[in-house]
């Protein structure tokens, strides 16, 4: 009889790390809202990734990560520009309208633009299915932007959030297209620098602005720098090492609504009846896209 040998994760580990990937990227709307308090949305976004540059320095020399090929350097500004340059500067631009809250649930939404770019860009199949999904989900976008202040106050900035998920949905097809020869870590950190180095157009200016920033702002600013955009994603990594994707997934359905009581606490923000139903539905039909596709993945194991 062989001797029984410990599992090598722990149940109680990838919880906690599922919970602190949710906590992290609810308090990143009410980071941003605090930020801008002090800093325009180009230098608010560069020296949030400063500070994120740094950290994944760090951990690179503590955990060794390999160089990139001279071929896939195009692929990391690629996946920077897109995962850090353009999200994030549309994000901080966008949520100068928009709530904490509301920027959270708009932001969730990349699951339906990504279906649109695997039918129109990759000449995918897309079934009746995901088309009804991106159609109410597209529905529960317009009563998040409308509730948010009003039928009479919509303008550009809800579409500035929709542009960063716009943008993430381009990162992860490029991500799963081209990037499977690096291990997790390796591309966060090549991502992260790239998409720092495009931002440096903003560096003109930034020191003024920290110089003068309250330091509420500078410890919320930093917040945004090492949580949801270093350790979080340290924290991702170690969860889908250990979880399905489609699985793990299913989390990040909790950052909204956590994000609407970070805001609610940090803020004084209370969203309205509109925002909370249009949140709904955007869940409910990203929740819908999810299904279909365990659905398949079980259908090809039969």
């Amino acid at each position: 009889m062989q001797p029984l040998t410990a599992v090598s994760h722990s149940p109680v580990k990838i919880i906690l790390a599922m919970a602190f990937v949710v906590a992290c990227w609810g308090y990143s709307p009410t980071g941003i809202h605090i930020g801008l308090q002090a800093y325009d949305p180009g230098h608010l976004a560069l020296l949030r990734f400063l500070v994120a540059s740094a950290f994944m320095a760090v951990v690179a020399v503590f955990r060794g990560i390999s160089l990139p090929t001279i071929r896939d350097l195009p692929l990391m500004f690629g996946l920077g520009f897109f995962a850090v340059s353009l999200h994030h500067v549309a994000l901080n631009f966008g949520q100068q309208g928009v709530s904490a809250g509301a920027s959270s649930v708009l932001a969730q939404s990349t699951p339906l633009f990504s279906t649109l770019l695997a039918r129109f860009v990759f000449k995918d199949r897309v079934s009746v299915w995901r088309w009804g999904c991106v159609f109410l989900g597209l529905i529960g976008v317009v009563i998040v932007v409308a509730g948010d202040h009003g039928l009479g106050s919509i303008d550009a900035h809800g579409l500035l959030i929709l542009l960063a998920a716009v943008s993430w949905s381009f990162y992860f097809a490029l991500q799963k297209h081209h990037a499977r020869r690096y291990d997790g870590l390796t591309l966060v950190c090549y991502t992260v620098w790239a998409g720092t180095l495009a931002l440096l157009v903003y560096l003109p200016g930034l020191v003024s602005q920290v110089v003068t920033a309250p330091v509420d702002v500078q410890l919320a600013v930093f917040g945004l720098g090492v949580f949801p955009s270093a350790l979080a994603y340290l924290a991702w990594a170690y969860v889908l090492a250990h979880v399905d994707l489609s699985r793990a997934a299913m989390t990040l359905y909790l950052v909204p609504p956590t994000a609407m009581g970070i805001a609610s606490f940090a803020l004084g923000e209370r969203p309205t009846l509109m925002v909370i139903v249009g949140a709904i539905v955007v869940l409910a039909s990203v929740l819908a896209l999810n299904l279909e596709r365990r659905v398949v993945v079980e259908v090809a194991r039969v």
